[in-house]
């Protein structure tokens, strides 16, 4: 059975966000960390906390959205426990679901890179983060669209993390092995 055409939709899309992300990554660690952050001290926690903001945002903006829609709608006042929720309201609480989970999801990887990750790390990180907003605001304009129009977005949000994720699974076993130098920078 062949795809369908929203199929091949989706699958263009999240291979074009996969790629736009591997690339970013890349290049953003080819950046010397020194140079990251001018003027600020780079430590392991301003990293993270720098790069937990963009993310942060995103949630807070669909909580914001939904609640205000909630608001100035009486038939979605009193929630989604007790109504049925119009069209709108269920299209805000699918996108503040889908970006609690990646949320959710990036932080934990997000600090893992930061603390015991190579230096190189940090920025890949930081790069991750803008992915994500940006993805995020793609994710939202694309919704209405349907798989097709969301995937993009959906991408740019959800590859960075997972990249990422598999490049500290990968440097925990190298590491483990004693192949390269684990996080204290002592090899076995």
């Amino acid at each position: 059975m062949s795809p369908t055409i929203a199929q091949r939709g989706v699958l263009r899309a999240m291979a074009a966000g996969f790629v736009m992300s591997v690339v970013a990554l890349v290049l953003s660690a080819l950046v010397r960390p020194s140079n990251a952050l001018p003027g600020m001290p780079y430590s392991h926690l301003q990293v993270l906390a720098l790069a937990s903001l963009a993310p942060t945002v995103t949630l807070a903006a669909c909580i914001a959205r939904l609640a205000a829609h909630r608001f100035h709608t009486p038939e979605d006042l009193d929630g989604s426990g007790l109504t049925a929720g119009t069209a709108t309201a269920k299209l805000l609480q699918a996108q503040l679901q889908n970006t609690l989970e990646q949320l959710v999801l990036a932080l934990p990887v997000y600090a893992a890179c930061v603390a015991l990750g190579p230096a190189y790390c940090r920025n890949p990180v930081l790069a991750a983060s803008v992915l994500f907003f940006c993805g995020r605001l793609l994710f939202f304009a694309g919704y209405r669209r349907g798989a097709a129009g969301r995937a993009f977005g959906f991408a740019l949000t959800f590859y960075p993390t997972v990249v990422l994720l598999a490049g500290m699974i990968i440097h925990a076993a190298l590491a483990a092995a004693g192949i390269i130098a684990g996080p204290a920078g002592n090899s076995r």
